[in-house]
């Protein structure tokens, strides 16, 4: 038995732990870059599956829009009952494609479906999202999904407008979809990814249209907070990540879009499953490495054995001249590299003595001269431990000259610790001064912003670093007023949102955004109607009063990640970006109807304002934001040509597409 005292039993557990340390470090790497490499795999392969399910899904309800179209071309006009059902029992080649077809005249009353449904022929559906969106589109719609009045069974419906000979809205054609069987999704039910890994689909409003959990059809999707990466999927958004799961699992996710449904396609794949393999491989690899080791490290205690025996005078004798007991190693041996060994350590005692000694003459007068200074002041060792703090320093920071430096660091804050730490390191390898600002937060919670500026010392002699000495000087004062100047200058000191400058700024950000990777992003601009009796009777301080209660109520509405903008007068704008045109048209239509119920009062009188709103998006054709800002501003002017409080949609330079 040997103890742990012996040089023998300390090279042999450093030899141990090195073994361990390098075993693990290579199954660290072994992990790592096989976890990488699996990792891009999968998501390489959800990110084609995804791709091509949403494209098989595209072109499936492409297909059957142009089957309903077609349908409509051979039906006409006509709004006989008998010759519809006529040619709906003629269109059996339809009924693949569909679980049942109905058609709505005007008014919106169905007044035939195919193969028949007790009960669905006279449903009226006037009320209906679908009958809106087309009557108000005349264009191929898909429906939310619901609970069919006749059926029973969660459905969509797939559905083209009809027109009478003069072009005037005539009802419409509807492909009716369920969704607790197979049909268009059969696709999707035959995905296989792995033991637990599945594809779903849901809607860009967040229901649920397949899931291989039937129970959760229909039924909207998890809160943003527990899938962030479908949160942005529901905004338009496609690509691949890892996320949550419904039962708690993390996962690989990937997206794609199926637009003319306005759909969202998702590839699942847990972790713990793709990374299965993987797992095996490292474990098996581990009990390989524990059996050599276990064969090694016998063969390796005998060797030390017989090699470090002469060692043990010197361990003992080092050991003495550390603890004072002696001045110099002296060795009865034949060894003429144990001889060197001990020559070479008796030299440098010698010499670190003479460097000692040194050092604490410089650091005494350098002590004195630190104390007296004004500034906050402070020295470090050749390790980088901050050894002294002046007294100015410590007022400063507020913390004790006997504090330890892990504790006061901890008030470092973390966005600065790391860099500061990393640039630290660099100056102590290379020599250069250390330059940083950062924020130390007090104990009493006052947060400091410090310039510190610290320098190498060396010998001149031999280039001999001995540490640091460094200044800190308070800037907090100086950084507060660097960042009002920098908010003051894009934002409206009477709404507190942000001015022409910083909207434009952030407009062409957008812009330059869809540019590069076609994200969609739309623009409201609007301003108040019947503002200027507000100013005109009741004083420019009641219409600035009006300002800052519509602009709260605005930022209330919008999105966190959209813009919003005062751009003078009564003039604001609304930057959404990653937003489709439906999501911007509902987002204005929200503004409109909170706006109406803002009011001020003066003497008496109660004053309303109502909003005349352009809605656009960036569309390919734009050479600039200028064309953007023009359609949006047409549109407003057109909203108010059609009597105010009112939404209008200007798609293109002289159309305008819709009107609310």
């Amino acid at each position: 038995m040997f103890t742990s005292r012996s040089l023998k039993s300390r090279l042999l557990l450093g030899l141990a732990i090195t073994w361990f340390l390098v075993v693990s470090l290579m199954l660290a790497m072994s992990w790592q870059l096989g976890k990488t490499m699996v990792h891009a795999t999968n998501v390489s392969h959800l990110r084609y599956e995804a791709t091509l399910l949403a494209d098989e899904v595209t072109q499936e309800v492409v297909m059957r829009i142009q089957a309903l179209e077609r349908l409509r071309e051979t039906i006409g006009s006509t709004e006989d009952p008998d010759w519809i059902s006529y040619q709906l029992r003629q269109s059996d080649s339809l009924l693949p494609w569909f679980d049942g077809i109905v058609v709505a005249n005007s008014e919106g009353v169905v007044v035939a479906d195919w193969p028949a449904v007790v009960g669905r022929v006279g449903l009226n559906t006037a009320d209906l999202e679908y009958f809106a969106m087309l009557r108000g589109s005349r264009r191929p719609y898909v429906s939310e999904p619901f609970v069919g009045r006749a059926s029973g069974v969660p459905i969509v419906l797939i559905s083209v407008p009809r027109f009478t000979e003069q072009g005037d809205f005539d009802g419409f054609i509807g492909g009716v979809l369920k969704l607790d069987s197979g049909g268009l999704f059969n696709r999707l039910a035959k995905v296989r990814l792995g033991d637990s890994g599945f594809a779903g689909v849901a809607t860009a409003s967040g229901k649920i249209l397949y899931h291989p959990d039937s129970k959760l059809v229909n039924v909207a999707v998890p809160d943003k907070r527990m899938n962030s990466l479908l949160d942005l999927a529901l905004d338009g958004w496609e690509g691949d990540g890892v996320g949550k799961l419904l039962n708690g699992q993390m996962a690989l996710q990937s997206y794609a879009q199926v637009w003319p449904a306005n759909w969202i396609v998702g590839l699942y794949l847990p972790l713990e499953q793709a990374q299965w393999p993987l797992t095996n491989f490292i474990r098996q690899l581990w009990w390989l490495w524990v059996a050599l080791a276990l064969f090694t490290l016998p063969l390796l205690l005998w060797m030390l054995g017989r090699v470090l025996s002469p060692l043990r005078q010197l361990e003992k004798q080092i050991g003495e001249v550390g603890l004072g007991h002696r001045e110099t190693v002296s060795l009865a041996t034949n060894m003429r590299e144990l001889q060197q060994v001990a020559r070479t350590f008796n030299r440098v005692e010698n010499e670190r003595q003479l460097l000692l000694g040194d050092l604490q003459e410089r650091e005494a007068f350098l002590d004195s001269v630190l104390n007296a200074a004004p500034q906050g002041m402070f020295v470090a060792n050749i390790h980088g431990d901050i050894t002294y703090m002046n007294p100015a320093l410590l007022e400063m920071l507020g913390i004790a000259a006997d504090m330890p430096m892990e504790l006061w660091l901890k008030q470092v804050h973390s966005d600065d610790i790391e860099g500061a730490r990393d640039m630290w390191l660099h100056s102590l390898h290379t020599g250069s001064d250390f330059v940083r600002q950062l924020r130390f937060l007090r104990s009493d919670e006052e947060l400091l912003w410090l310039d510190i500026h610290a320098r190498v010392v060396t010998l001149s002699q031999d280039g001999h670093t001995l540490g640091l000495v460094g200044v800190v000087k308070d800037i907090t004062e100086r950084r507060e007023q660097e960042a009002l100047q920098r908010w003051e200058a894009e934002h409206d000191p009477l709404t507190g949102l942000l001015n022409r400058r910083g909207f434009e700024r952030r407009l062409e950000e957008a812009f330059a955004d869809f540019q590069k990777t076609s994200t969609p992003s739309a623009l409201l601009l609007f301003d108040l109607d019947h503002f200027k009796p507000i100013n005109d009777e009741g004083g420019h301080a009641l219409g600035d009063e009006m300002l800052r209660r519509i602009a709260q109520v605005v930022a209330w509405e919008v999105r966190r990640s959209d813009h919003v903008a005062r751009q003078g007068g009564d003039e604001f704008g609304v930057l959404l970006p990653s937003c489709t045109l439906s999501q911007a048209r509902r987002i204005a239509e929200s503004l409109r109807q909170a706006v109406r119920e803002i009011s001020v009062t003066h003497q008496g009188k109660e004053y309303l304002v109502t909003l005349s709103i352009g809605v656009t998006t960036f569309n390919e054709a734009d050479g600039s934001v200028a064309n953007v800002l023009a359609r949006a501003d047409a549109g407003s002017y057109k909203a108010k040509g059609l009597g105010r409080d009112g939404v209008v949609v200007n798609m293109t330079d002289t159309n305008y597409e819709a009107v609310e």
